[in-house]
Formats: structure tokens, sequence, C-alpha cells
């Protein structure tokens, strides 16, 4: 933690708020990083097959479980209608951790079917971590909003080594059962929250206990947009990248969602890295430079940089990737070098398009996001389809091809709405 006191000393604010999140973040994948060679040798590609349905289903319904208001608690200039966002986003994760759980008790064999029965044995995790994590996501944009990056960043690095412990441990013990790993899954995205709450009490509890029935209501009407737009547009993106996995799960190829989910999560390590941080930190800036007729140049700015120090680190990775890992995670694990190398290009775009999307929040486009991430959604199922029908041997490079288009088309669009604005 000391590396974190050090970056107070940066000048430019920004890149201060970037580095907060960045070390603590930076700390959690080390460990990531040094636990999945260890991992990959516990468990089966089959058992990492039957988390990535886990991650999937979990990742879909904690995208729309705060109805996308938590996305709004960084914009309102009066603290008491963003406490409000706050309130109402967990109001909205209880009741829909609630819904869900009615669901599987009234009709359990529909997640059965969904997950082709691949996480039957731990069903219950699922609205439990849809409480956990919808909790987290709205306590997180609330110390977005008031600058607690230093915090975050704690959280993080706590979220890391309580959930590679459990897979590890768990692994060890009972002999790579896929159990163990999605409990520890389950604590790696959940554990955290309980620090922000404490944070949240004691810091700004007074603003909470100021609230009326009127800044609930001003809340409401002033950002409709995030229920009406966002919640599906939400739902598309994670959608997009989750519901081939589910697909893919759902067919014989049980192996290659678990090759799949581990070339994702090394790919992910840069964007969960730099890019998770800079998206937070673009969001808190992003709104005060749109009030200033800046918004276009802070996001050029923002893309430059990012390309910068991304290009050449992910055209290594492409490169070396078919021949390293194998050695790094095992012989069995050789396909996945060979989908990294085709991740690279999507990897790429993502990077440099995912922390400026939120332009277009800014800006009023809630609508316009929602019917991208709609068509992000039908040519990342529709190639994967095809590949099934017609070339399921390279399906994963399918995958990672609509990956790219999609960022692409993405990105020009963001492009062609500041440059307007």
């Amino acid at each position: 933690m000391a590396l974190l006191n050090k970056i107070k000393f940066l000048k430019n604010p920004f890149l201060r708020r970037v580095s907060l999140l960045v070390g603590g973040t930076a700390i959690g994948q080390f460990i990531s990083i040094i636990s999945l060679p260890i991992l990959t040798r516990l468990y089966s590609p089959e058992a990492f097959s039957n988390l990535a349905v886990y991650v999937s289903v979990l990742s879909l319904l904690t995208a729309v479980s705060c109805m996308r208001l938590e996305i709004a608690i960084p914009l309102p200039k009066s603290h008491k209608i963003a406490a409000a966002l706050c309130i109402l986003s967990i109001v909205s994760t209880i009741l829909f951790s609630l819904l869900i759980t009615i669901i599987i008790l009234c009709f359990p064999d529909l997640f059965r079917i969904l997950t082709d029965n691949k996480i039957q044995k731990i069903i219950w995790l699922i609205p439990l971590g849809v409480l956990a994590v919808g909790i987290y996501n709205a306590l997180q944009y609330w110390s977005t909003r008031n600058k607690k990056f230093k915090l975050i960043s704690k959280t993080r690095i706590t979220q890391s080594i309580g959930g590679n412990s459990i897979k590890l441990g768990s692994g060890i013990l009972f002999n790579g059962s896929v159990i163990g790993l999605i409990l520890g899954q389950f604590l790696s995205q959940s554990i955290g929250f309980i620090n922000l709450g404490l944070s949240l009490i004691k810091n700004d509890w007074n603003i909470f206990k100021k609230l009326k029935l009127y800044h609930f209501k001003v809340a409401l009407k002033r950002y409709d947009k995030f229920p009406k737009y966002s919640t599906l547009e939400a739902f598309a993106n994670i959608g997009s990248i989750q519901i081939p996995i589910l697909i893919i799960a759902s067919y014989y190829m049980s192996s290659e969602t678990g090759y799949l989910m581990i070339a994702m999560q090394i790919l992910a390590i840069p964007m969960t890295l730099i890019g998770g941080a800079v998206s937070q930190v673009y969001l808190a800036d992003a709104a005060q430079y749109f009030h200033q007729g800046k918004l276009k140049q802070f996001t050029l700015r923002t893309i430059i940089n990012l390309s910068k120090i991304s290009f050449l680190p992910l055209l290594f990775t492409a490169l070396i990737s078919p021949f390293a890992i194998p050695y790094i995670l095992g012989d069995e694990w050789q396909r996945t070098g060979t989908l990294i190398s085709w991740m690279v290009p999507w990897f790429f775009m993502q990077f440099i398009t995912s922390p400026i999307s939120m332009s277009l929040h800014i800006t009023g486009n809630q609508k316009l996001a929602f019917f991208l991430q709609i068509f992000g959604l039908t040519i990342r199922v529709g190639l994967v389809m095809f590949a099934l029908k017609f070339d399921d041997s390279h399906i994963g490079e399918y995958y990672a091809l609509s990956g790219f288009i999609f960022y692409l088309i993405y990105q020009c669009t963001i492009l062609s709405i500041i440059n307007k604005k």
C-alpha cells in the first residue's frame, strides 16, 4: 500500500485517480495471475466450463438488477439526488433478488434448462450473487462520485485475495470440485460492499438522513432514461458476451467454453487493470467537460492515450500466446493460446472504446446506446450460430471476430456523436 500513498504526489488529477484504482486492481490481478497456473492444474477445462455458465448467468442478471440507476449516481450536481439514486439502486437490487428466488422456488427446472444442468447444485448462489454484486455496484458508484478511489482500490484487493483463496483451497481439499471454483468466484465478485457501506455510513449518512420523497421523485423523473433504455442496453451488452457462451456450453463442446473463459480472463487483465479504472474516472470527469463544451477533446485524448499503452503489449501477447500458454497453464490448454491470438483485435478495440462509452449517457443518447447493444447482441449470437451450423471447429474464432466488428462500429458511432455535440 506504500505504492498507493506515493501515487498521491502525481500532479495530474485524472492520472492520480486512475493510478489509485490501478494500484489496487494491479495487486488483485497479480494474485489472480499467479493463482491461474495452479488453478488450471487443479481444475479441468470442463470445471471451468461450468464456472463460465455461472458467470454468464450472474453477469446477465446483475447487469439489470439496479435498473442502471447506479450509473447515474455520479451525474447530478445535488448530493441528495445522487443519494436518492443510490437508495433506489439498492432497493431495486433487493427486489430483483427476491424475484429470482421466487422463480427458482416456483420453477426449479427453468434455470436447469437455461444452464444445461451445469450449476444446479449451487443454484442458490444466483440470487445471493445478484444481491451482493448489485449492492456493491451501487456503493461503488457512490464512492466514485465522491472520488474515494483509494477505498475502491482496497476492496478490489480484498476481493481477489478472498476469491482466489477459496478456489485454491477447495481445489486441493475437494480434488478439483467445481463447487469450490464457483464459490470462490462468488466471493471475488461480491465481497467488498461491506467496506463501501461502512464508509458511506461513517462519512455520508447525514446526506441520506435528509432525503425526502421529493428527492426520489426528482431522481426518477430526471434520470428515467436509464431504466427505460440503459437497462435493456446493459442486458444486450452483457448478453452479447455471455449468451454466446451459454449457447456454446449447451452444445457438445463443453471444454471449448472453458478454453474461451480462460482466454477472456487473461486478456481482460488490461481491461480490468487500466480500462476499468479509466472508465470510472472518465465518468467522474466527463460530465464536467461536457458542461464546459470540451467533451470531444477529453474523449479523443483518452482514446489516444489508451491506444499508446495497449497496442504493443497486446500485439506481443497475440504473437507469443500459442507457444507460451501450454507451458504456463499446462499442455491441455493449448487451445486457449490460439484463442487469445484471435481475441487480441477484439480486446484492443474494447480497451479503447469501453471507457468512453459513458459519453453516450452523458450526452443523453441512451436510446442510441441501446440500439448499438442490440446490434452487438445480434451480430455476436448470429456469428456463433453460423459457426455451429457450418464450421463448429472454429467457433471460438467466429466469436472473437464478432467482438472486433462490434467495438469498431461502436467507437465510430461515439466519435460521430461527440463531434456533433
